[in-house]
């Protein structure tokens, strides 16, 4: 999906993202789309290869313009880190045991707790290549890796810090089903739409022959009634039904007006015996 509506809030703070010698630009744009896509904008480089600022960053950030222009680029990891309270450090690799090894979903929650309280916290990242060497993971306070394939570990960095953006923001919702978008609000229409709406079917299959007995009759009126009042249809969708409908009656197969058809305009959709 493309695009940013720039009428809705735009959300920003969260932890910082620390990419440590990132290698092409256009991954640092990536970051910063992902970052912007889930709330998240600030942004530190350390000593990125292609220099900063760098324009494949920005065209690669699909307009996360207060990321790409907020972020800051340091010398060293120790510069990085210097004013956090609290980091993680990404990485797919076996290390030794005296750090804690959170999944995702827990650290977007361990983080989410400690930015509430005030703290400042980052999320470490390493190079495209090689990921963050020991020393440079010895510097955080715990690790955070992946539910990946084994055999298919590596993820790229854009990729790793969509997916701790994503548990980000999730951690921040009221509920884990609770989406961005409702469902638009509509008001089902009164019952006497809907008995015309039968009518109308039914005249039309009667006119038709589709019932061959009376019992038969019954028994597909009972089961169409039981179908069409299902879904719970609004006023202007029964007159798009009923429109529909209605033009059965008006064409033949080929197109051309059916014998005896009328030529009067439809009101909203609706049957001509109305």
């Amino acid at each position: 999906m493309a695009g940013t509506d720039r009428n809705r809030e735009l959300i920003t703070g969260g932890p910082a993202i620390i990419l440590v010698e990132p290698q092409l630009g256009e991954n640092i744009g990536m970051v910063a789309r992902a970052m912007a896509n889930f709330g998240l904008s600030n942004l530190r480089i350390v000593n990125p290869r292609d220099g900063w600022p760098n324009e494949k960053a920005v065209s690669a950030a699909a307009r996360a313009d207060h990321v790409i222009e907020g972020a800051i680029v340091y010398d060293t990891l120790e510069a990085a880190l210097s004013d956090l309270s609290f980091v993680y450090a990404t990485t797919a690799r076996p290390r030794d045991g005296h750090k804690p090894v959170r999944g995702p979903v827990e650290a977007g929650e361990v983080l989410r707790g400690r930015e509430t309280n005030g703290e400042k916290t980052g999320i470490l990242f390493g190079r495209e290549r090689i990921g963050l060497r020991n020393w440079e993971v010895g510097l955080a306070d715990e690790i955070v890796t992946f539910p990946v394939n084994p055999a298919y570990a590596s993820l790229n960095i854009a990729q790793a810090v969509l997916l701790m953006s994503y548990e980000w923001m999730k951690s921040g919702l009221s509920s884990p089903h609770e989406t961005a978008f409702d469902k638009a609000e509509v008001e089902p229409a009164p019952k006497a739409d809907l008995f015309g709406l039968f009518a109308q079917i039914e005249e039309g299959l009667e006119a038709r022959g589709y019932f061959r007995s009376e019992t038969k009759k019954m028994k597909a009126v009972d089961n169409l009634r039981a179908v069409l009042t299902r879904p719970g249809f609004s006023s202007d969708e029964i007159a798009v039904l009923r429109g529909l409908f209605a033009s059965f009656d008006r064409f033949t197969r080929t197109g051309q007006r059916a014998p005896g058809a009328g030529s009067e305009t439809l009101d909203k959709g609706r049957g001509e015996d109305e």
